[in-house]
Formats: structure tokens, sequence, C-alpha cells
């Protein structure tokens, strides 16, 4: 049975906390339930975006960090205009890989540009279109950097060190006081089944209150 009530999730974490796992998971058991599920993502969930991406993932990339918040807001500016807006006219549940709340994080904490100015700049490139939940995937950065190491290959972001990794995550926790309304921070330590229970008690949670 299809659900009735529009939810726009954001997944939120530094790097590799799990959240495609945990979106790939999400969206097949919603889909198993007949609901209509729309899975994307920032950079690259429309065709510009995906040629950002590859500019914005490139290690060889020297971006000013003014530079990456502004490839972001294009990035995310189409991505509402073509992708976002249209599947919530259309009652989808929208499973979104990050949003303007890493640009915040990022750029933000992470590169200490002006926090108001980013919200400004979000707020504009959004249209004001905001999620209804954000699932923040927590994890100590010490063992971001060993799952990325693990994985033998890193992106431009991945290569950073350990301490600009930690002032994102501080940045993400700043973040959930400021928005807790619709923040939920699930430890990315759990096993994969803890973190996925997790996210759907938080998201049927969040249904019957906007019901």
């Amino acid at each position: 049975m299809a659900n009735s009530t529009v939810v726009f999730i954001t997944f939120e974490g530094i790097e590799a906390a799990g959240k495609s796992t945990l979106i790939s998971a999400l969206n097949d058991d919603l889909r198993a339930r007949g609901e209509n599920v729309l899975v994307t993502r920032e950079p690259g969930g429309t065709p510009l975006g995906n040629h950002i991406r590859q500019i914005w993932r490139d290690p060889a990339s020297a971006i000013d960090p003014l530079a990456e918040a502004l490839l972001m807001s294009a990035d995310r500016a189409q991505h509402v205009a073509a992708v976002i807006a249209p599947a919530l006219r259309a009652g989808a549940t929208i499973l979104c890989d990050r949003y303007f709340d890493a640009t915040i994080a990022y750029q933000g904490f992470g590169r200490g540009l002006d926090i108001e100015m980013l919200l400004e700049l979000s707020l504009l490139a959004t249209s004001r279109v905001t999620p209804d939940l954000t699932l923040l995937i927590d994890i100590p950065p010490e063992l971001s950097v060993a799952r990325v190491r693990a994985r033998g290959e890193a992106d431009r972001m991945e290569l950073e060190d350990l301490a600009f990794h930690a002032r994102v995550r501080a940045g993400y926790g700043e973040l959930v006081k400021r928005y807790q309304a619709r923040y939920v921070v699930i430890d990315g330590t759990l096993t994969q089944a803890q973190v996925v229970a997790a996210a759907h008690a938080a998201i049927g949670a969040r249904r019957a209150a906007i019901r």
C-alpha cells in the first residue's frame, strides 16, 4: 500500500559514515511496501550535477572554499528545480544523500566560511525547500579515515586530514542543536540491521507527527 504522506528525508554524516548503505536498504524496504520512492544525491542528482560531481571529487582539483560552496549551490538549485520539487508534487518519498546541511558542515565548520552567509545561500539555492527529516549517521572521524583507507580509493574531500573531519563532525553537532525538530542522530557504529531499524523508527515517528 503506497504511503500518502509526503516525506523528504536527507542523510548526512562525515565520509564513510554509511549513508549510501542505509539509503539502499531503506529504498528496498519502502518499495517493497508499495511506496513511490525517489533516491537522489548531492552533488550529482542531475546531469549538470554529475558534471559538478566529477570536478568536486577529483583530487587534482584545487577549489577555493567559497567556490566549493557556490558549486554546491549551483548543483542544489538545479537539483531542487528539476528533481526534488517535482517529486514532492508527485507525492514521492525522497531519500536524498546530502543536502544543504552538508554545505554548512563542510564549507562552514570545515573550511571556516561564514555560517549565516552559507545559510542564506542555501535558502536561495533551494527556494526554501527544506527536509521533513534529516538522519545524521554519526561516526568518529578516526573510523571515517580508517574506512576510507580500507576502501583503497579516496576522493578530494575524503583525503582531508583528521582535524578537518573532526571539525565537520562538530559542525553537524551544532546543526543538530539548531534544527533539532527535524534531526535524528543514529550511531553509525551499530550493526547495519540496527542502523536500518533506527532509521525506520525515525521515519515512522516523523510521519506520525506530520499527518
